[in-house]
């Protein structure tokens, strides 16, 4: 119970106006004309006007406004709807009132019907400051738009990067690449690349949705660039930062980009342009350009940066494929220089084939040779020395040595020289286990002609005779080099001897042409059998070497390297005293393991050995004439087919 004396401030009749005055939003109410009847004092502070100047006025005139001030028609106004017969509040958060000093601020309001006495007798509005609240969607709105900005970025360079770590050419690889950038950062886009072979710089790819045919006819050689001009393009691209372009600045035939953009926007149109240099680890290779047209806005920092990062992801993968493709060279050429030459031995015809293994740090172990004993008699090998990289291509060079040694130095049966090499190789090297095949072939001049062989855990070489019969040489074998002599096992390699009928041919090999990852040995070797026999009974004949390049051709080893020897023996009495057959065709005068190299015999001597990794690698822009060989030997740039029509 409550004391006496007291009372209830609920029975105040001044207790709702008192609870009005002091709520934390701003209250007014109208009439049923829409005249203001009262203001609580926390609305007087929102709208920043004093109580006399707005009691009686026509709130929907006086307040009621657009984001920018202008009148709202009262039949719009939604505030009012409970006036209009609407027995429920009404709510809204799109809805503007005007300050005293002319500005608007956001509200956020409510309105409910006044009833007295069962009737409508005016209304009440509620109504707070939205701003803040806005301004807090606003910035939630522009995270969300950051983000998914951000997120389109990464899908972008994910796709950028899965383009360009795929296996094609240089120049399959930039379409591609266009094709991920256009539309989604420019309306046309090229990639320019110094060439490796003359240094000029050349489009090596255009898109252009809009005029396809305009952009591939841009695509080629540009015109060889005045010495001027070339040193501007070497500093702009030397900058390693965008460049913007305008078409108003490429109008100008003395900008330094005239002569390699001008085209560009000409034939395919725009405003603007970007193009980003591709440089890595300090060598310039091109530059990639983007440009827009219409009303497509100029590129922002944002995508001005963006395309600078993938003109960076762009290089690496150009410097990459430069270093990887050195690598390449320099141990595909030290294997090549490490074969030997092919004699030129009476009317016997040679043919030798290296194909080098796909990786480039696979170039290794295998090797053949062909060399004159003392003696007179010709020598065969084909070898293998276990591994796939230099130090294999380093130990073969080892053990074929060894080899050349021993059997010039000894004349002794096959067996007894290779029982030699496996005690040399064990004792005086750190070469692994080799596998190989040493044959003599055995014959005066004009036939009849046999082999010596022993076979250290190699594949069995194969005869074909001029008839098609085809069968694998089983004889000879014995361990591997370096097991018998590492292992104190007392092993040894049995002679097997062969009569080679005349106008038959000798193949020797190495397993990466009869065995792959897809393809056990077993159905290797039968396939090369099979091809073997059908090309040497074509109606047309063929030369060893054309017989060497068809079967290479119809086999197709892929992975490992491949080492092939075949030997082509001459018709009965070819070649003896006084045979006046015609002679067979001539042996060609350079082994294709090794260009322009040949052996002491052949039809060619003293050639000079190149070199296929000099050349011009990481040539700076300006540093050498357009069209100028890293020697400096001069070669015709062709035009620009964009010039053409």
């Amino acid at each position: 119970m409550s004391g006496a004396g007291t009372a209830d401030p609920a029975l105040d009749p001044d207790f709702p106006l008192q609870v009005l005055r002091d709520l934390g939003t701003g209250v007014f109410t109208l009439d049923t004309a829409g005249r203001i009847t009262y203001v609580n004092p926390w609305a007087q502070r929102l709208l920043r006007r004093e109580l006399d100047d707005m009691l009686g006025e026509d709130a929907h005139d006086l307040l009621h406004r657009r984001p920018d001030g202008s009148p709202v028609p009262r039949e719009q106004c939604a505030m009012q709807t409970p006036m209009r017969g609407s027995r429920t509040a009404e709510e809204g958060s799109e809805e503007y009132f005007l300050r005293s000093d002319g500005t608007t601020v956001p509200i956020i309001w409510s309105t409910t019907p006044l009833r007295v006495a069962g009737r409508v007798a005016g209304l009440v509005v509620v109504f707070s400051d939205f701003s803040l609240h806005r301004a807090a969607e606003e910035r939630m709105a522009a995270h969300t738009a950051a983000l998914e900005a951000l997120t389109a970025r990464l899908n972008l360079l994910a796709d950028v990067s899965a383009v360009l770590m795929t296996a094609l050419d240089s120049h399959h690889r930039m379409r591609r690449l266009l094709r991920v950038l256009v539309p989604e950062l420019g309306d046309w886009a090229s990639v320019s690349l110094y060439s490796e072979r003359t240094g000029a710089l050349e489009r090596v790819a255009v898109r252009c949705p809009a005029h396809q045919r305009r952009a591939k006819r841009l695509q080629g050689p540009l015109p060889p660039l005045p010495a001027g001009v070339r040193a501007a393009v070497a500093r702009i691209l030397s900058a390693d930062e965008p460049v913007p372009l305008t078409a108003e600045e490429m109008r100008d035939p003395d900008a330094p980009l005239a002569t390699t953009h001008g085209k560009l926007f000409e034939r395919l149109g725009g405003h603007s342009a970007v193009v980003v240099p591709l440089t890595a680890r300090r060598n310039h290779y091109g530059m990639l350009t983007l440009g827009r047209t219409g009303d497509s806005p100029a590129p922002t920092g944002a995508e001005i940066r963006l395309l600078a990062d993938i003109g960076r992801r762009l290089a690496l993968v150009l410097d990459n494929a430069r270093l990887y493709q050195e690598q390449r060279n320099v141990s595909e050429t030290m294997q090549r220089q490490l074969l030997a030459p092919l004699p030129q031995v009476d009317h016997l015809r040679m043919a030798a084939r290296y194909l080098p293994a796909q990786s480039a740090m696979e170039v290794g172990g295998d090797w053949y040779d062909a060399f004159l004993l003392a003696d007179g008699v010709m020598a065969l090998v084909i070898g293998d020395v276990v591994g796939h990289d230099l130090k294999a291509a380093a130990h073969m060079a080892e053990v074929r040595n060894m080899l050349r040694a021993l059997a010039w130095d000894q004349q002794h049966p096959p067996s007894l020289i290779v029982c030699r090499l496996d005690e040399a190789v064990t004792n005086t090297s750190d070469a692994p286990m080799a596998t190989l095949v040493f044959a003599r072939i055995e014959g005066p001049e004009g036939g009849p002609w046999r082999m010596n062989w022993v076979n250290a855990g190699h594949p069995p070489p194969l005869l074909v005779t001029r008839d098609g019969d085809a069968r694998y040489l089983t004889g000879g074998h014995g361990p591997l080099i370096g097991m018998s002599a590492t292992l104190h096992l007392g092993l040894s390699w049995p002679d097997a001897y062969e009569e080679l009928p005349p106008g038959s041919t000798l193949l020797l090999y190495t397993d990466g042409l009869v065995e792959s990852r897809g393809r056990p040995i077993d159905l290797g070797l039968a396939k090369l059998r099979h091809h073997a026999s059908v090309l040497v009974r074509r109606p047309t004949g063929g030369t060893v070497d054309e017989f060497c390049d068809e079967l290479l051709r119809r086999i197709a080893p892929s992975g490992d390297d491949v080492a092939l020897l075949a030997l082509r023996l001459p018709p009965s009495g070819a070649g003896a005293p006084g045979d006046r057959s015609a002679p067979p065709p001539p042996q060609s005068p350079y082994s294709p393991a090794a260009p322009d190299r040949s052996a002491p015999g052949s039809l060619q001597e003293d050639a000079p050995v190149k070199d296929p990794t000099r050349g011009l690698r990481g040539q700076f822009p300006g540093d050498g004439p357009a069209g100028e060989f890293a020697d400096g030997s001069a070669e015709e740039v062709p035009g620009d087919p964009a010039e053409e029509g």
